[in-house]
């Protein structure tokens, strides 16, 4: 396992100051103190690493048709580019580049649309299939990722995490996880870090592959895609832990 320095909240908030300041250019990821940005494939179990690989390029081969109409349905609907990349947390903290087809117009001007509007019909359709995350089967590949795991969030909630919630870090961040399994977008912040605490504790090839089974089903299912008035989740602001309850 990789080891996520624990600290108090100031300390906490610190390293977020610069993990914000470093995505604008400012200062190198390296400076952020406590954070561990090495990768270590030591520490990724043998067998979790094959499976990723095993049916990760599996996957990619039998989809890659599925993924090359989507791409082009994306280009006539919403334009260039075809792919949603942001930068995202991985082991450690590291940060790597996330691939996703992109479901959503530009913002414009204002900036001031709201997501669940600039979500296209298409993009609605990619979300509730979760045909928008095939790409991220790159991101397995490369090592980024593992198909299971806790979801890699935004790089700006790194300074909101109580020291415990950092653990999510340990592991490699997933296509899918425990969280969603046992509700996705439609539970609160609070469970969901739980569930991925608990992931984190108890990982095994027999949980793994409860989990990626678990998916198949909601997905054909539907179940748990977005809570309403979100086009995924509400934004993380802290934990409770922090004096900031989240619902």
């Amino acid at each position: 396992m990789v080891g996520v320095t624990h600290s108090t909240p100031s300390e906490t908030l610190v390293r977020g100051e610069i993990v914000c300041e470093a995505l604008c250019g400012r200062e190198s990821p390296e400076s952020v103190p406590g954070l561990n940005l090495g990768r270590n494939s030591s520490q990724i179990p043998i067998w979790k690493r094959s499976l990723d690989l095993v049916i990760a390029s599996l996957c990619l081969i039998l989809a890659l048709p599925l993924m090359l109409v989507v791409a082009v349905c994306v280009r006539v609907t919403m334009g260039s580019p075809i792919l949603f990349r942001q930068q995202r947390p991985g082991l450690g903290g590291r940060p790597f580049v996330l691939y996703k087809f992109r479901t959503m117009f530009p913002a414009g001007d204002s900036g001031t649309m709201v997501d669940e509007h600039r979500i296209s019909r298409l993009g609605a359709f990619l979300r509730c299939t979760s045909f928008d995350e095939l790409p991220e089967l790159w991101n397995v590949l490369r090592g980024d990722m593992s198909l299971v795991g806790p979801r890699p969030l935004l790089m700006c909630y790194i300074h909101r995490y109580s020291p415990e919630q950092s653990r999510r870090h340990e592991v490699l961040p997933g296509i899918t996880g425990w969280a969603q399994v046992n509700g996705r977008n439609a539970i609160g912040w609070e469970e969901r870090f739980a569930l991925d605490l608990w992931y984190v504790d108890h990982q095994s090839l027999w949980l793994d592959f409860n989990i990626l089974c678990l998916t198949l089903l909601r997905v054909l299912r539907g179940e748990g895609i977005n809570r309403p008035g979100y086009a995924t989740m509400p934004e993380f602001m802290g934990s409770v832990e922090n004096g900031n309850p989240q619902p």
